[in-house]
């Protein structure tokens, strides 16, 4: 140690960090490489081999069916609640996604308005369904 003018002494002793720094991203390096990452593997918990047969519900639910009252009140698929017009569209969309090979048959009956039935017819190619049927 030297003495510097006052009587302090000023310490010579550095510390080099650049090995240690050297040794850590080695060891960063090396763990990084011989780290093992666990791919995930799916397991289909609802499968069942014994039976090759769809469910009975999927072929009966392939069509959407909407019913027009005298009254102009609209039902979907034999429901006992009335759907109001505002509400066509929203109820389209959610049974094309249960089933979304489904195709639109429409029931009117002799007394229901034309608009309402355009209405449906509407909201169905809205929602992207071209295979519109009418009934009687």
């Amino acid at each position: 140690m030297k003495k510097l003018a006052g009587g302090k002494k000023k310490d010579d002793s550095d510390i080099d960090l650049t090995p240690m720094l050297d040794v850590v991203f080695i060891l960063l390096i090396f763990f990084v490489v011989t780290a093992t990452f666990l791919s995930e593997q799916a397991i289909d918990a609802a499968s069942n081999d014994d039976d090759d047969e769809p469910p009975e519900q999927e072929t009966e639910d392939r069509n959407i069916l909407v019913e027009l009252s005298a009254n102009n009140e609209i039902r979907f698929n034999g429901e006992p609640r009335t759907v109001l017009p505002s509400q066509v569209r929203a109820n389209i969309d959610r049974l094309q996604a249960e089933n979304p090979s489904a195709s639109v048959i429409i029931r009117p009956h002799e007394a229901s308005n034309v608009e309402t039935l355009v209405l449906i017819m509407d909201s169905a190619r809205q929602s992207g369904i071209t295979d519109i049927s009418i009934v009687e």
